[in-house]
């Protein structure tokens, strides 16, 4: 087997400490708490919709009859809404799991049809509860739900299905198990696509198996690579998310050594990586070369730029650039603007990001919630919690729905002026409009309470998370944070 072949028993062991937490990345880099992982976001999240399928859930769930029971022409909206309903009663039985409960009776008392979509949303309501659920019980419940469903009459395992245990696994830090699962998935004959390969380097790139990993796959002749021009686009990919990019020079010259030209993604995710190790020389080599191989910057590739520029505070530079992508038939979107005022915010020239805020409104280039939260994010590094109050109400009325970053920051900065009754306040808020706060909000709060010394008001805020039944599995932390 590729998996056993790559991994020994110990290696197993030694992943099993290793924890990727891709949500509180993404909530460090809105709160400033990050050196970088926004372009990396914005990098990852463009590409989904255009060059890598494969890395979507919304791998196709097909049936006996080889359709897609995700097809909107397939799917009535009364279909949709049964498996909706009968998902939450599956995963209301597997709540009930414990040592007096038989589960498997549970489920097959229900009577359900076992199908993909089913399967699909169920192991979906579960890999979402880990915010909120102790991780070993998910997996339990994950596994109890995958093995009994897979015994069920006229209902084999998709590709989706396996993808959607296995990260279940991978965030439980069940990896012993993943390796197992993956072993599984390859013997029932299903090919080792650019999901899997992400999934696997995701779980364990910080416990020396990242090269292990791409190695196998690029010898490995089940990897299965489309939509990409060739499978090292795949791996390129799975690894600029990571952050890996010592490993992407490797496996970039591991391609040139093959005779494989680089095309646009290569050469984006590659800038990339040269960028984030310095590299400038090669950096601005690359994107010479980029032209000579007769390419032109796409879409992503100025937004590669417009990050440089504004990381390293050239407001000039991004303005001709910006212009240049005009007379080149490029218009200048909101995710241009974004990264480039979270650049500009970063490198502390507020005055451009308000410049360029104020230009891309000129524009008819309308600010979203992203680019609301960047900016006021960036005013509340600076201690200007004045002008991110202004940002935050100009954003409300101009109908944008603050989202749990952009609370996260407000509350951030009004614990920073140390106005801890508004910052409570809006919390109610939030919880009041629909948005639940995440651990990090709560973290957020009751760490400058408890810094400040109002141990009282942490303690509230601490047990009406408790009340709320979220996160009891990671109170003890607040207790470690308040030792430190």
């Amino acid at each position: 087997m590729i998996i056993r072949t790559l991994f020994s028993v110990r290696m197993v062991r030694r992943a099993s400490n290793f924890v990727v937490d891709s949500q509180r990345r993404c909530m460090c880099s809105c709160s400033g708490d990050e050196e970088d992982g926004f372009m990396e976001d914005l990098l990852r999240i463009m590409w989904v919709g255009s060059e890598s399928e494969a890395f979507m859930d919304d791998e196709p769930i097909l049936n006996q009859s080889g359709l897609d029971w995700r097809d909107d022409s397939f799917q009535t909206a009364d279909y949709r809404d049964y498996v909706e309903i009968i998902a939450q009663r599956v995963f209301e039985v597997l709540r009930q799991d414990d040592p007096g409960f038989d589960t498997k009776a549970g489920l097959d008392e229900l009577r359900v049809r076992v199908s993909g979509l089913l399967v699909r949303k169920v192991l979906l309501r579960i890999l979402r509860s880990l915010e909120f659920l102790d991780k070993a019980h998910c997996a339990k419940l994950g596994y109890k739900f995958f093995a009994w469903s897979s015994k069920q009459e006229k209902y084999t395992h998709s590709a989706d299905a396996y993808h959607l245990m296995m990260k279940i696994l991978a965030q439980c830090d069940e990896f012993k198990s993943m390796w197992k699962l993956v072993d599984e998935m390859i013997e029932k004959g299903f090919p080792t696509t650019a999901r899997t390969f992400n999934i696997l380097i995701c779980a364990c790139g910080e416990v020396g198996l990242a090269r292990n990993i791409v190695e196998g796959f690029i010898k490995s002749k089940m990897f299965n690579y489309r939509p990409y021009k060739h499978s090292y686009n795949a791996i390129l990919h799975s690894l600029v998310a990571m952050k890996e990019y010592k490993l992407i020079e490797w496996v970039y010259q591991q391609m040139l050594d093959e005779g494989l030209l680089p095309d646009i993604l290569t050469y984006n995710i590659v800038m990339c990586a040269k960028y984030r190790l310095g590299k400038l020389d090669q950096f601005h080599r690359l994107l010479d070369d980029l032209g000579r191989q007769g390419l032109f910057p796409d879409f992503h590739t100025y937004n590669l730029l417009l990050h440089v520029l504004g990381k390293g505070d050239k407001p000039l530079a991004a303005l001709n650039l910006l212009n240049h992508m005009k007379e080149t038939g490029v218009d200048p979107g909101v995710i241009h603007f974004t990264t480039l005022i979270d650049g500009l915010s970063r490198a502390g020239n507020l005055d451009a990001c308000k410049y360029f805020f104020d230009e891309m409104v000129e524009n008819n280039c309308m600010p979203d919630v992203v680019c609301y939260t960047v900016f006021i994010t960036g005013y509340v590094v600076a201690g200007e919690v004045e002008k991110a109050k202004e940002l935050f109400n100009e954003m409300i009325q101009m109908g944008q729905i603050p989202n749990v970053f952009t609370y996260n920051s407000m509350i951030r900065g009004y614990c920073m002026a140390g106005d801890f009754d508004d910052a409570c306040l809006l919390l109610k808020e939030m919880e009041a409009r629909g948005c639940n706060p995440n651990f990090v909000v709560y973290g957020t709060l009751v760490g400058y309470l408890q810094i400040a010394g109002k141990m009282a008001e942490a303690h509230d805020v601490i047990r009406h998370m408790l009340d709320k039944g979220q996160y009891v599995h990671l109170k003890t932390k607040f207790r470690s944070r308040r030792r430190c």
